[in-house]
């Protein structure tokens, strides 16, 4: 039996929010306050006047679509590493859930800041580009800037809307491990199982994704009741969703989101996710004044999100 459709969220449900002021660096409480509200109250929004020029995006999926349209032999010349760099294939099995074993319905590109390899940080390394792909690679790296510039933004937002100091996420983030992917999920109609659908339930690990969607849908989202709701495409928007290591510093005031997708639109699905990550050796813990923790407990993000990926992406360990 195929999984049912999910309720689509009405307007009213979702908080878009527009960013003009606290991009180009002014303060402007009512934004911080309505991220405040839908972090606390959602895990996700919708941002808009992001400062991400379409011509950027639209750079991307033409030569994302080139790629993927290659054969399989070229593509997997570039086969996903331990550093989460390079191609992931369609129909990889992962763990993506706690405890679900998948398929997905879904191939995609990864790369990250371009470092040398060091052997205490296994989130650093250089990035691998197929041959011909210098389309690919220069557009990569452009959108890789500018949501780097838009998380920013959005770090001082957060900090705001828990009453801290506008940089208090910034010493985080400094040598951020970011990564940033673009994801092709062929049409899947009527899939009978979780398991087997373009990305099974999951929340994100990382402090926070920028998500940009194409129009034909696809992403769900786990509401705060358990029920699945379409999160649909809005034009000139972004979606922002919180991640687990955000959700740990704050204590839980901020709440990651499980999600997922299904691309039941009969048509090619087309996402370009940027994920907000720490600098590797940053703490993975409560980091609110009014939260008293064992320091001997701590982790660092390199350990917390090297012990994740060994289980998200089995292919790139093995």
């Amino acid at each position: 039996m195929a999984i049912p459709e999910s309720r689509r969220l009405a307007f009213r449900e979702i908080p878009i929010i527009d960013l003009s002021l606290l991009v180009s660096g002014n303060r402007d409480s009512a934004a911080v306050e309505e991220i405040g509200k839908a972090c606390r109250e959602v895990g996700f929004l919708y941002v808009k006047n992001h400062g991400i020029p379409k011509k950027l995006i639209n750079d991307i999926l033409a030569a994302g679509r080139e790629f993927f349209e290659r054969p399989l032999a070229q593509k997997e010349k570039v086969l996903l590493d331990t550093r989460i760099r390079g191609y992931l294939p369609l129909g990889y099995r992962s763990y993506e859930g706690e405890s679900i074993a998948a398929t997905s319905n879904q191939e995609g590109f990864w790369m990250g800041p371009d470092r040398p390899l060091k052997s205490y940080n296994r989130l650093d390394g250089p990035n691998l580009w197929p041959e011909n792909s210098q389309s690919l690679r220069n557009s990569l790296e452009a959108y890789y800037k500018a949501a780097t510039t838009l998380a920013i933004a959005l770090q001082k937002a957060f900090a705001l809307a828990l009453g801290l100091p506008d940089g208090f996420f910034k010493e985080l983030f400094v040598d951020q491990s970011s990564l940033l992917k673009i994801n092709h999920y062929p049409p899947q109609d009527n899939p009978t199982s979780v398991s087997n659908i373009g990305v099974v339930p999951h929340s994100d690990e990382g402090g926070f994704t920028i998500l940009w969607q194409d129009e034909n849908g696809g992403l769900e989202v786990e509401s705060k009741g358990g029920e699945w709701v379409v999160a649909p495409p809005i034009e000139e928007t972004f979606v922002i969703n919180l991640g687990d290591t955000m959700q740990i510093w704050t204590n839980g005031e901020f709440s990651s989101t499980p999600h997922r997708v299904i691309n039941r639109s009969g048509v090619d699905r087309y996402s370009i996710p940027f994920f907000a990550s720490p600098r590797w050796n940053a703490p993975v813990k409560p980091l609110l004044d009014s939260v008293r923790t064992n320091d001997s407990l701590e982790e660092t993000f390199e350990a917390y999100q090297s012990r994740h990926h060994r289980r998200i992406f089995p292919l790139a360990f093995s």
